[in-house]
C-alpha cells in the first residue's frame, strides 16, 4: 500500500523524535555525568580514575552502534513496535538499577551494556517505522527526527547540571528514567499499515519460522569495493570522534575552574549540530552519485582540526568558536549517511549495509575515550589526548577520498557484462521464436 504521508504518521514522527532525542540526548550529555562520576567515586589514591570513568561512557555508545546490525535482524523478524517496546523496558530497567549503585564497576554492565542495548533496541526501529507512513515527505521527517537529538542535546546538560547540584547522581538517573518511560509508551505507536505476507502465513500457521540464514545476515554488500572502503574507513576516522563529548567538561574544569559555564559547548554543539543536518542534507541532495562522500571527507577534516585546537584555546570565547563548528560538520556527517548508503549498494541492501556500518563503528567509539583518560592520568592534561584525537579523522577522511573513484570504475566495469547480457537474452529470444515457427509450420 502506498504510505499516506500523514494521518497517524505525524504521531509516529513525534515518537521517533522523542526516541532519537531522549537516546541520544543523554549520550552527548555524559560529560557532565563523567564529571559528577569523577566526584563521587574518585579516591585519592586512585591515579587511573579518568581512565576508569570513561569506559561508563564509551561501553555505552558503543554498545549502542555494536547492536545495530541484530536490532535490524530482529526488526526484520518481529516487527518494530516490539522490538521497541522490548528496549525501551530494558534501557529502563539499566538506567534504574544505575542509580542503586555503590561503586563504578557496577556501570559497566547497567549503564555501559544494559541501557545502552535497551537504547539500541528502541532507536533502530523508529527510523525504520516512519518509511510505513511516508514516502514523499520521507526526506523531511527524517529530518526532523534526526534534528530532536540536537534539541536534546541543546536542553538536557543544563537540567542535568541543575538536578545533580540539587538533588545528586543517584537522584538524576531516576529522574532520567521518566524519559525512557515515555519512550516504552511511545513505542506502541510503530504500528506498520501494511503487513507483509510472511506476517500473515505465521499468523495463520499460528506458529514462527525463522527464514534462512542468508537472508538474515546479508554480507554480499561486503562484495561492493567502494562499500568496503566506506565501511572500514569511517570506523577508522572514528577512533578520536566521541573523545570532546566525554572530556570536553572535565579538561574545561582544569583548564577555567568553575568560572565559565561548561554546558554551554554542548549547547553549541547541539544547535550547530541540527543546523548541520537540516543545511547539508539539503545541500547532499544536489550532489550526484557517490560524490556525496567528498561532504563526509571535508566534515571529518574539519572535526580532526577542530579537536586538534581544543587545547590550544586558551580564553573560553575560542572554544565556543570550535564548538560552534564542531556541532555543524558533525550534523554534515550523520545527516548524509544513509544517502551514502543508498549510493554504493543500493535500495535493497541499505538496511543491513547501515547495520554492518554502525556496528563497524562502535569500535573505535568505544575505544577512544577511555585512551584519552589514561592519557590523562598520566601526562595530567587533556593536551595530548584531544591531539591524538585529531589524526584518525584525517586519516580516515583521507582513505574515503578514493570512494567516489572506485565506484564510478565499478559501474564501468558492470556496464558491459549487462549489455552482453541483454545481447545473449535477445539472441535467444530469436532463436526461440525461430525455433517455434518452425515447430509450428508441420502442424498447419
Amino acid at each position: 500500500a502506498e504510505p499516506p504521508d500523514g494521518g497517524w504518521g505525524w504521531v509516529v514522527m513525534l515518537a521517533a523524535m522523542w526516541c532519537n532525542g531522549s537516546v541520544f540526548g543523554i549520550q552527548n550529555s555524559c560529560g557532565v555525568l563523567f564529571v559528577s562520576m569523577l566526584q563521587l567515586f574518585g579516591g585519592a589514591n586512585d591515579t587511573q580514575l579518568a581512565f576508569k570513568t570513561a569506559w561508563v561512557s564509551s561501553l555505552s555508545m558503543g554498545m549502542i552502534f555494536f547492536c545495530s546490525p541484530i536490532v535490524s535482524v530482529f526488526t526484520d523478524l518481529f516487527g518494530c513496535r516490539k522490538v521497541a517496546v522490548i528496549g525501551a523496558a530494558v534501557g529502563f530497567v539499566g538506567l534504574l538499577s544505575s542509580s542503586f549503585v555503590s561503586t563504578i564497576e557496577p556501570l559497566y554492565f547497567t549503564y555501559g551494556v544494559l541501557f545502552a542495548c535497551g537504547c539500541s533496541f528502541a532507536y533502530q526501529p523508529s527510523l525504520v517505522v516512519l518509511g510505513y507512513y511516508f514516502k514523499k515527505r520521507l526526506g523531511l521527517v527524517n529530518g526532523i527526527v534526526t534534528a530532536g537529538s540536537s534539541l536534546f542535546t541543546v536542553s538536557l546538560p543544563f537540567l542535568l547540571r541543575v538536578l545533580i547540584d540539587s538533588v545528586g547522581l543517584y537522584n538524576t538517573l531516576r529522574v532520567l528514567c521518566v524519559l525512557m518511560l515515555v519512550l516504552f509508551l511511545a513505542g506502541f505507536t510503530y504500528k506498520p499499515l501494511a503487513p507483509n505476507a510472511k506476517d500473515k502465513d505465521d499468523g495463520k500457521k499460528g506458529k514462527f519460522r525463522f527464514p534462512p540464514g542468508k537472508k538474515i545476515f546479508n554480507f554480499s554488500v561486503f562484495k561492493v569495493t567502494s562499500y568496503r572502503i566506506w565501511a572500514f574507513g569511517i570506523p577508522a576516522a572514528l577512533f578520536g570522534y566521541f573523545v570532546p563529548y566525554v572530556h570536553l567538561m572535565k579538561h574545561v574544569k582544569d583548564r577555567f575552574g568553575d568560572s565559565v559555564p561548561e554546558e554551554v559547548l554542548l549547547l553549541c554543539l547541539g544547535i550547530t549540530s541540527g543546523i548541520g543536518r537540516l543545511v547539508f542534507g539539503r545541500v547532499a541532495d544536489y550532489i550526484p552519485g557517490a560524490k556525496k562522500v567528498y561532504l563526509q571527507v571535508a566534515s571529518f577534516f574539519f572535526i580532526g582540526l577542530m579537536s586538534m585546537m581544543i587545547p590550544l584555546c586558551h580564553v573560553f570565547g575560542a572554544l565556543i568558536a570550535v564548538c560552534l563548528f564542531m556541532g555543524l560538520f558533525d550534523g554534515c556527517f550523520i545527516c548524509i549517511m544513509a544517502p551514502i548508503a543508498f549510493e554504493l549498494v543500493g535500495a535493497q541492501d541499505v538496511s543491513q549495509a547501515i547495520g554492518f556500518l554502525l556496528g563497524l563503528m562502535s569500535v573505535p567509539m568505544t575505544v577512544g575515550p577511555p585512551i584519552a583518560g589514561l592519557l590523562r592520568d598520566h601526562l595530567g592534561t587533556y593536551d595530548v589526548a584531544f591531539y591524538l584525537a585529531g589524526v584518525p579523522p584525517l586519516i580516515g577522511g583521507a582513505i574515503l577520498c578514493f570512494i567516489p573513484w572506485v565506484h564510478e570504475r565499478q559501474k564501468l566495469k558492470e556496464r558491459p557484462k549487462t549489455v552482453d547480457g541483454e545481447t545473449t537474452e535477445k539472441m535467444l529470444e530469436s532463436e526461440s521464436t525461430f525455433v517455434s515457427d518452425t515447430a509450428e509450420k508441420p502442424v498447419k
